[in-house]
């Protein structure tokens, strides 16, 4: 249970963001457009966690790395969660997006 939970809160083992980014990770930021546009990372993909399920599509390749990230973490927690109940193999909460900006460089 608390293995899931950290799983969860992306507090599991270490992931190399940077890393994952070289070999084509999506960078998916689950904020609001409005959100988005005041500043994001650039090359993320905008899909807002509550329109996630419904643009599921746009995200062609289910073994393709992902990492999702929001404002705080907790609505990329959530986007992860959509994405593992629907097939996604490889994805990662990377948290807040002006944090993970700077684990990717």
């Amino acid at each position: 249970m608390i293995n899931t939970i950290k799983q969860l809160f992306g507090l599991g083992p270490k992931v190399d963001y940077a890393e994952l980014v070289k070999q084509g990770a999506i960078i998916l930021d689950v904020r609001s457009k409005g959100e988005y546009a005041g500043g994001h990372i650039n090359g993320s993909i905008n899909i807002s966690v509550d329109t996630l399920s419904n643009n599921l599509s746009k995200l062609k390749d289910k073994n393709k790395p992902i990492i999702t990230c929001c404002a705080s973490g907790m609505r990329s927690s959530s986007a992860k969660g959509i994405l593992k109940s629907n097939g996604y193999t490889d994805v990662h909460n990377g948290g807040a997006w002006s944090s993970l900006q700077y684990k990717i460089k």
